[in-house]
């Protein structure tokens, strides 16, 4: 198609023709200046060349990561002997957020090869597909823009957050875990296996100093060591009704998204399960809604952590309330041993409420139970707003009162021996390891 240039040029010609009115000798002009600007760009589209010299390749990871921005990379080498002006747009699942930043430009230099990319979001687990990619490129006179499709089809898994274990393990090797949000929790007692480097302390044994990173670092480096031990960590997941809502998300460059509770919770079990893995404890999962799902017994490694993941890639709310006693029931059957329990569940009413409270408690002293709830800050939002209307003071109202109901429902948990955790969803995964690391260091069981 003919550019923005192309037009701007022709616009002379018919100028020209107006004033042959007055000039008849521009008309001729007019003529062959139009024929040339015809030719010029036939010949400009032919300078521009064939879809063929291009070689255009999509990247990205096997597998994607739900909530997390996904880079996407496209690779363009051209074997043209000059520069050429590129436009690509890629055909991202219409289900990811982000998918209006799959447009970009830039330059290829001769048989050279750019990536242009961008950045999106899934917000669902599951199967999904790539489209083709398009491809825009300019002549050398800019007269013409040529277009092609290039057949680029491909499936993609969407599986929960991976992006925070390699996040993890890359900060676990700097000894930076404090810029993820993990607290510095150390563990009573001396042990065997490695856990981190860190600065020598004058009260530092000497056996504990690290004499090859300290002749590397040029300073005194001790390493911390964790208790050989290894504990049972059941997480049981409601993915009954109320886990179908979405809570929305604000991100500071001003982006919206929304995302289900269970995939909240989802993500946060995938990285205190990979810590739990890490710290050498066993892992199992049980998910539940009116009945139980799916049960893996607890183990540990790394193998069994990939079970794991697996089984949470598949995992789907139902739209039926969720029957604790059932789930409960069945763990007391399936695992005897004492564990650290921890519920993810939402506080969904009286009658759920009512289900904790008799179901819960009476998992201690047996095993020790951590009812996690995730909270939507649209709650929080409309408690703290100054109301200007009656429509605004009902909002607030009722807030305020679901959120009572809330606080009541944990301490009255807590006074009955059960370990609570109420967490916004953008923070859930790292108060959640937090409160695991707190409880390890303590030795819960």
């Amino acid at each position: 198609m003919f550019t923005s240039r192309f037009y701007r040029l022709a616009l002379i010609c018919p100028a020209m023709l107006m004033a042959g009115e007055w000039l008849p000798f521009l008309t001729p002009l007019a003529l062959v200046y139009g024929a040339g600007l015809l030719l010029l760009a036939f010949m400009d589209r032919r300078r521009a060349g064939p879809l063929e010299q291009f070689r255009i390749v999509r990247a990205h990871d096997a597998k994607l990561s739900l909530g997390a921005p996904n880079r996407i990379a496209v690779h363009i080498a051209s074997r043209a002997p000059r520069p050429v002006h590129v436009a690509v747009r890629d055909e991202p699942p219409v289900l990811f957020a982000g998918i209006e930043t799959a447009g970009r430009a830039g330059v290829v230099a001769p048989r050279e090869t750019i990536t242009l990319d961008y950045h999106v979001r899934p917000l669902k687990r599951g199967d999904f597909a790539f489209g083709d990619i398009n491809l825009r490129w300019a002549g050398p006179l800019n007269f013409y823009v040529r277009q092609g499709v290039v057949k680029a089809g491909e499936s993609v898994k969407v599986y929960p957050n991976l992006h925070e274990i390699r996040k993890y393990d890359l900060l676990v090797r700097r000894d930076q875990l404090a810029e993820m949000g993990f607290r510095n929790v150390r563990l009573r007692g001396e042990g065997t296996t490695f856990e981190s480097l860190r600065d020598y302390t004058p009260d530092d044994p000497y056996r504990i100093i690290n004499w090859k990173a300290t002749a590397r670092r040029g300073k005194p480096i001790s390493t911390d060591y964790e208790p050989e031990r290894s504990q049972r960590v059941m997480a049981l997941v409601d993915v009954g009704r109320m886990m179908h809502s979405p809570i929305r998300v604000h991100e500071p460059d001003g982006a919206v998204w929304d995302m289900a509770k269970v995939d909240f919770v989802i993500n946060s079990v995938l990285l205190f399960g990979y810590v739990a893995t890490l710290k050498g404890d066993q892992v199992g999962l049980l998910v539940f809604a009116d009945q139980v799902q799916q049960y893996i017994a607890p183990a540990a490694g790394r193998a069994h952590f990939q079970k794991l993941l697996e089984a949470m890639y598949a995992l789907g709310s139902q739209p039926v309330e969720p029957d604790y006693g059932r789930a409960l029931n069945y763990l007391r059957a399936h695992n005897q041993k004492r564990s650290l329990v921890v519920l993810f569940t939402d506080l969904s009413g009286s009658r759920a409420a009512e289900a904790l409270m008799t179901h819960v408690p009476p998992l201690a002293p047996r095993h020790v139970p951590l009812v996690v709830t995730i909270r939507d800050p649209v709650l929080d939002q409309e408690a703290d707003q100054r109301p200007d209307n009656s429509d605004a003071v009902y909002r607030r109202a009722i807030a305020e009162q679901l959120i009572d109901e809330r606080r009541l429902l944990l301490q009255n948990l807590q006074q009955r021996g059960v370990l609570t955790l109420d967490a916004g969803a953008e923070h859930l995964t790292m108060a959640v390891v937090n409160r695991y690391l707190q409880l390890k260091a303590r030795m819960f069981m």
